[in-house]
């Protein structure tokens, strides 16, 4: 069996998995599974407006696991998206709000400066991992809490003392009323086609230039990487900035597109966290992310069908989420599995 067949079985088993698991949990809590992932099913796909909310769910994920999926290939562990998430959408909601241009640059800057936002935040603990070799894993975690309280600040600052930013302008709004329409007024929005735009320049970073290839080169091997030349540390900052910035840019899709604002924070948004498993369950891989974060955004949104549809609580479903995790982190097993069945399939 090809490592490539390998790659898509294992994720497509842990979600069939987890979901097995998932209805004995149901099963045993005395709610109907069948009734339950019915509701979810309809949740997602039921009409129009629910798979316009569903894709408009999606285009964050997609950024959130890419921003995880291009540090884990460059050989770093970005725990820190969530806050990068957030800097981006305080940074696109009030360049947004602040300015009064031209639609053709004003919707471009704010997208820029989520982005610039994101990737200053991943600057930080990509130069402690470069010249003083502090885990990126202990600082970016702790700059989530400081992401937080940060945007909080800064919103009250300016707002002049008030718990949410100015509306966006017109001009830097990526709302459609075209895809509004065709989805039966849903909130969706033309970040789902940034979105995809930035898998085709993760592809292209990684795959087809010089710089993606000492990138992965330097995660795999920083020492080899050195002997041949490379510069490990400034890579390894680049790593950093990069992948800061698509999750700036995922903060962008809600600033932009869905709020078009951003209000005060008792806490994460979660998003970024999920990115983690977004990009596990795509296997790293560019076009695997689209896929994970497929499944999350539409388990995301689908369950909130589910408590009035089949009486079965949100906690459920996230728990449902939680053992396709599972799963996926067991994927070794999984695969184990599958290598000795194929061998057994072989040897007959």
């Amino acid at each position: 069996m090809s490592n490539k067949v390998v790659n898509i079985l294992v994720p497509v088993i842990s979600i069939i998995l987890g979901l097995i698991v998932g209805a004995i949990v149901m099963l045993v809590s005395g709610y109907d599974p069948v009734a339950g992932y019915i509701a979810l099913w309809n949740g997602i796909f039921g009409d129009a407006y629910a798979i316009g909310e569903t894709i408009r769910q999606i285009s964050p994920y997609i950024l959130a696991g890419l921003a995880v999926a291009f540090a884990f290939r460059t050989g770093l562990f970005n725990i820190g998206v969530e806050g990068q998430l957030m800097v981006g959408w305080f940074a696109a909601a009030y360049v947004g709000s602040a300015f009064e241009l031209p639609m053709i640059i004003h919707l471009p800057l704010s997208l820029l400066a989520a982005a610039v936002a994101g990737a200053l935040w991943g600057l930080i603990p990509g130069i402690l991992k470069a010249t003083l070799r502090v885990h990126e894993v202990i600082v970016t975690i702790m700059m989530n809490y400081i992401a937080l309280h940060t945007v909080n600040a800064l919103i009250k600052a300016v707002s002049g003392g008030g718990y949410k930013t100015e509306k966006i302008q017109p001009t830097a709004s990526l709302r459609s009323d075209f895809l509004s329409q065709l989805t039966d007024f849903s909130t969706l929005h033309y970040g789902i086609f940034v979105a995809l735009a930035m898998v085709i320049v993760t592809w292209f970073i990684l795959e087809k230039t010089k710089t993606g290839y000492e990138l992965k080169s330097v995660g795999f091997n920083d020492h080899a990487s050195q002997y041949a030349g490379m510069n490990v540390n400034k890579n390894i900052i680049l790593a950093m900035v990069i992948s800061g910035a698509f999750a700036g840019l995922g903060g962008a899709m809600e600033a932009l597109g869905t709020f078009g604002n951003m209000t005060n924070r008792g806490g994460f948004t979660g998003i970024g966290f999920d990115g983690i498993a977004v990009a596990l369950l795509g296997a790293n891989s560019p076009l695997g992310v689209i896929f994970g974060a497929s499944l999350f955004g539409s388990l995301k949104y689908g369950a909130n069908n589910m408590p009035n549809a089949a009486n079965i609580p949100l906690e459920i479903v996230s728990i449902v989420i939680a053992l396709i995790i599972f799963f996926v982190a067991s994927g070794y097993i999984i695969r184990v599995g599958l290598q000795r069945l194929a061998k057994k399939k072989e040897a007959k």
